[in-house]
């Protein structure tokens, strides 16, 4: 069973998103707010799976939202789903440890499949914002090759995060273990000095490591 928090200002969208996901099989909505201004306490008590998280909501909004949950959960999966599909909020997203972005026009099927991907360490993306995200690096003039002492492994597994495996299907992939997958990665995030496999992708884009 995913456990999930939904954070919508909307309260027809609120709603309507409950509906769907609570009266899915294998999903459970343990709560759902209008806006992140008890985020800390609401994630400590409900302990959700994965969090889907709304970005422009008053007082306190879906990415400021998002620095809390990482800050004090940071292996709660939070998974950005907005109306925004410009480079500014997907890149503020990303750098601040969000585990997926996808739009609100997100058909009700896929986004029950992109929340299982999100709970199994995967980085769901709505096509348009992959694009995006792959134009903004590629746009990107800043220093390549840097040497994080990464292993030949290390380096194939951060190539499959990239690509947005889970933990699961990368152990599929090299033939090893989930627990091998989560040691690699591990050892990944220290040498990267990351907190996030956001940070990780960003990071592997940015200085040109895959």
């Amino acid at each position: 069973m995913i456990k999930l928090l939904i954070y919508e200002d909307n309260p027809q969208l609120r709603e309507g998103l409950t509906m769907l996901i609570d009266g899915s099989e294998g999903f459970s909505v343990q709560a759902a707010f209008r806006n992140c201004s008890n985020v800390v306490q609401e994630v400590t008590t409900y302990q959700p799976d994965v969090v889907l998280m709304d970005i422009d909501m008053p007082d306190v909004n879906g990415l400021d939202g998002l620095k809390l949950i990482k800050a004090t959960k940071p292996d709660v999966s939070v998974l950005m789903l907005t109306v925004f599909d410009d480079h500014q909020n997907i890149f503020q997203a990303l750098l601040s440890g969000a585990n997926g972005y996808i739009l609100k026009k997100t058909p009700p099927a896929k986004l029950l499949e992109y929340i299982q991907e999100a709970s199994t360490g995967g980085a769901p993306m709505t096509a348009s914002v992959a694009a995006q995200v792959l134009r903004m690096f590629s746009q990107m003039n800043l220093p390549a090759d840097k040497d994080y002492n990464l292993s030949e492994r290390e380096k194939e597994v951060l190539q499959y995060l990239v690509k947005g495996y889970s933990y699961k299907m990368i152990a599929a992939e090299m033939f090893i273990a989930m627990d091998t997958v989560r040691s690699h990665i591990k050892k990944i995030y220290e040498k990267l000095h990351v907190n996030s496999k956001s940070e990780a992708v960003a990071k592997a884009f940015r200085d040109k490591l895959v």
